[in-house]
């Protein structure tokens, strides 16, 4: 069965605050520290994110605009991606919550958003 939220990974370089705001509403996300993975490659970041069904959040665009294309080269699928600017983590949860409300997981599948 598919799920209908999308969870959150968060990459090492986002707050582990946002991880908790999201999860204090009772939507699912994880940081980077919290899952064991802090210190791996992005592309490893990015196949964890994928072998949770979760959406990657982070704030370097570049690596994960090429992860992403060579995802779309190879057929592979992910979960979404989320890119965001270096902001302060109540206005980035907040700008999760939108994501939250307007897209379901589903339509994450593939995606690159950026806030």
């Amino acid at each position: 069965m598919n799920e209908l939220f999308i969870k959150f990974y968060l990459d090492e370089d986002v707050d582990v605050l946002i991880a908790r705001l999201i999860r204090s509403q009772n939507f699912q996300a994880i940081s980077t520290d919290e899952a064991g993975h802090k210190g791996k490659s992005d592309p490893q970041q990015l196949d964890y994110a994928v072998s949770q069904q979760s959406a990657i959040v982070t704030h370097n665009r570049v690596d994960f605009e090429e992860l992403a294309q060579q995802y779309f080269h190879e057929n592979q699928t992910h979960h979404g991606i989320v890119i965001s600017v270096q902001r302060p983590p109540y206005e980035i949860t907040e700008r999760l919550f939108r994501i939250l409300n307007d897209f379901t997981a589903e339509e994450m599948t593939n995606q690159i958003i950026y806030i």
